[in-house]
Protein backbone atom coordinates (compact mmCIF):
# COMPACT_ATOMS: atom_id res chain seq x y z
CA UNK A 1 0.00 0.00 0.00
CA UNK A 2 1.43 3.29 -0.85
CA UNK A 3 0.62 6.46 0.58
CA UNK A 4 0.61 10.05 -0.39
CA UNK A 5 3.34 12.02 1.83
CA UNK A 6 2.57 13.93 4.98
CA UNK A 7 2.53 17.58 3.51
CA UNK A 8 2.65 20.07 6.72
CA UNK A 9 2.69 23.99 5.47
CA UNK A 10 2.30 26.72 7.90
CA UNK A 11 0.24 28.56 4.95
CA UNK A 12 -2.32 25.94 5.47
CA UNK A 13 -2.48 25.91 9.56
CA UNK A 14 -5.19 28.18 10.99
CA UNK A 15 -3.07 29.77 13.38
CA UNK A 16 -0.66 30.99 11.08
CA UNK A 17 0.55 34.36 12.40
CA UNK A 18 -0.48 33.89 15.94
CA UNK A 19 1.35 33.51 19.16
CA UNK A 20 0.98 29.55 18.60
CA UNK A 21 3.44 29.80 16.42
CA UNK A 22 6.44 30.46 18.76
CA UNK A 23 6.08 26.92 20.58
CA UNK A 24 5.54 25.08 17.05
CA UNK A 25 7.55 22.38 16.52
CA UNK A 26 7.01 22.84 12.45
CA UNK A 27 8.07 26.71 12.81
CA UNK A 28 11.02 25.30 15.45
CA UNK A 29 12.49 23.38 12.59
CA UNK A 30 11.28 25.41 9.27
CA UNK A 31 13.32 28.46 11.32
CA UNK A 32 16.94 26.43 11.90
CA UNK A 33 19.63 26.70 9.63
CA UNK A 34 20.60 23.93 6.61
CA UNK A 35 22.44 20.98 8.21
CA UNK A 36 21.34 22.14 11.96
CA UNK A 37 20.66 18.64 13.75
CA UNK A 38 17.16 18.76 15.60
CA UNK A 39 18.39 17.49 18.94
CA UNK A 40 15.63 15.01 20.38
CA UNK A 41 16.18 14.55 24.22
CA UNK A 42 15.87 10.77 25.60
CA UNK A 43 12.56 11.39 27.38
CA UNK A 44 10.76 13.25 24.29
CA UNK A 45 12.33 10.10 22.38
CA UNK A 46 10.30 7.88 24.66
CA UNK A 47 7.28 9.54 24.40
CA UNK A 48 7.40 9.69 20.33
CA UNK A 49 8.02 5.92 20.62
CA UNK A 50 5.20 5.59 23.03
CA UNK A 51 2.98 7.71 21.00
CA UNK A 52 4.00 4.78 17.71
CA UNK A 53 3.92 2.13 19.58
CA UNK A 54 -0.11 3.34 20.30
CA UNK A 55 -0.55 4.03 17.20
CA UNK A 56 -1.35 7.69 17.50
CA UNK A 57 1.68 9.04 15.37
CA UNK A 58 3.67 7.59 12.43
CA UNK A 59 6.69 4.87 13.27
CA UNK A 60 10.07 7.09 13.54
CA UNK A 61 11.97 6.50 10.10
CA UNK A 62 15.29 7.95 11.97
CA UNK A 63 18.10 5.04 12.78
CA UNK A 64 21.46 6.37 14.08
Amino acid sequence: MTTAPLRISCHDCSLEHTAACGDCVVTFILRRQPDDAVVVEVDELRALRTLSDGGLVPQLRHTG
